[in-house]
């Protein structure tokens, strides 16, 4: 069965990141000195992608984690430091204790608001910059509308749950992020990512379309098709955020593609289907007889839009969706057929094959 650190590998694999750490998206010219980069977590989606950038930029990175993912990830490239984010278990944050400095972190583990606190007093005056990975799920996005930064941040009703849930999970995030910018001040820099996708991507969400219009013939498209979709290839993500810490950035991004409509996402992820795709809207109220929910489709919301001038205007440039959806398809391929054949969230063939005969007979 495949590990966790062989299917990271296979990723880094698919993007040409070889034993070396070099890569072609890091080929421009660096300016500035190298940086001696923290990275609190490193092993899971984004982490990979920023830390190969890191050393392809000629910085220096050390990974602060539970060491239980991937050990041995990078080889001897990146120092490991043993803990937990929560400094009542085990060792707790006394591996970062003392006066060692960094000119950078790079916090992408941080969920619990008393874990992103406690790690950002513990480093505050040891590190330059704070980069806290926030999420758009801070705002409230279930009222539909456009977000900008200065959108109002959804309140966390029950300080004591620390319990991570698709409920709590924005307001959690929003109390994490609201920690950084308190305690670091102008020093911090916050990434607020709408869905990250690209080779690599264990939630399944968007390969589930890469995969499907891929296989070719009549598949279910949302059921307002004009609806909009914004998306973030993790390795441009992590590409941008290395540049926030080398151009020393503050302030508080948005990062996301444009807005594009779903007939425009499925129609360009269709070209490199294997045979003719012919997309089929169903009504909700047809996905809801067959118990279908489509991933990263939003129902029952109002439409949602996020800005995203800020991180364009600090250098954030998303690849085209095709190149996206080719290289997470020749990632999903290359995984073994017992993970391809136990997707999450994916609508079953009997479920899809039902629904798709009783559109044929209206």
């Amino acid at each position: 069965m495949a590990t966790r650190r062989t299917l990271l590998q296979g990723a880094l694999a698919t993007l040409g990141l070889g034993a070396s750490g070099m890569s072609a998206f890091a080929a421009t010219e660096r300016k500035g000195k190298p940086l001696d980069i923290l990275v609190l977590g490193g092993t899971g989606f984004i982490g990979p992608h920023q830390i190969e950038h890191a050393l392809a930029r000629g910085h220096k990175v050390t990974m602060f984690n539970r060491g239980r993912t991937a050990a041995g990830l990078y080889g001897n490239r990146v120092e490991t430091l043993l803990g937990n984010r929560d400094a009542k278990i085990d060792q707790g944050l006394k591996a970062l204790q003392g006066r060692r400095r960094w000119d950078v972190v790079i916090d992408n583990s941080g969920y619990v608001p008393r874990h992103v606190r406690d790690s950002a007093e513990l480093l505050r005056g040891r590190v330059g910059r704070y980069l806290y990975v926030s999420t758009i799920s801070t705002y409230a996005l279930e009222q539909g509308g456009v977000f900008n930064e200065n959108s109002p941040l959804q309140p966390l009703s029950d300080p004591g749950d620390e319990r991570v849930t698709g409920q709590s999970y924005g307001p959690l995030k929003a109390a994490c992020d609201e920690s950084v910018r308190e305690i670091f001040g102008a020093a911090a820099t916050v990434a607020r990512p709408t869905y990250v996708v690209g080779p690599g991507d264990d939630t399944d969400r968007f390969t589930y379309w890469v995969d499907r219009t891929a296989r070719g013939g009549d598949v279910l498209s949302p059921p307002d098709a004009s609806e909009t979709l914004q998306w973030i290839d993790v390795r441009d993500l992590g590409a941008w955020m290395i540049g926030l810490a080398e151009n020393d950035t503050a302030g508080v991004f948005n990062a996301a593609s444009r807005p594009a409509p779903w007939s425009d996402v499925l129609a360009t992820l269709a070209t490199a289907a294997r045979k003719s795709v012919r997309l089929r809207g169903p009504t909700q109220e047809l996905l809801d007889l067959f118990r279908i929910e489509l991933p990263l489709v939003a129902t029952g919301t109002p439409p949602w839009m996020i800005g995203t001038a800020a991180a364009e205007a600090t250098g954030l440039a998303v690849r085209p969706l095709l190149t996206t959806g080719k290289d997470t398809l020749e990632w999903w391929n290359s995984l073994p057929a017992e993970r391809r054949a136990n997707p999450e969230g994916w609508p079953t063939p009997q479920q899809e094959r039902e629904a798709l005969e009783r559109l044929r007979r209206i």
